[in-house]
């Protein structure tokens, strides 16, 4: 395998076929960027962890559950309740899966 810093090739090389460890990786950077957009969310609002679990009737400690990107427990009621208290509102969208197709 050729040197690179490219984490995607990384995590390719290193799931390799196994179906199991794609889908791990997947859950895991959906998860990842759910939390993401939740912190962005409530930072571009300028609000504290604690302002926001107290516009939506919740602990601090709730917030920076969610805000982790090892958190997999997003629900879509919290997420709407998150959104509703930031004035935005939830979007999902499903995408067609690009399926590699190998060339022997």
């Amino acid at each position: 395998m050729a040197k690179t810093s490219d984490a995607l090739k990384i995590i390719d090389n290193l799931t390799g076929n196994d179906p199991e460890l794609e889908d791990l990786v997947r859950e895991a950077s959906l998860n990842a960027v759910v939390a993401q957009l939740i912190y962005e969310a409530r930072t571009a609002r300028g609000l504290t962890q604690k302002e926001l679990a107290d516009r939506i009737g919740t602990k601090q400690s709730a917030i920076a559950r969610l805000e982790d990107a090892d958190y997999d427990g997003h629900s879509l009621s919290m997420l709407q309740k998150i959104a509703g208290a930031l004035n935005q509102r939830v979007e999902i969208k499903f995408s067609e899966i690009e399926l590699e197709t190998s060339v022997v």
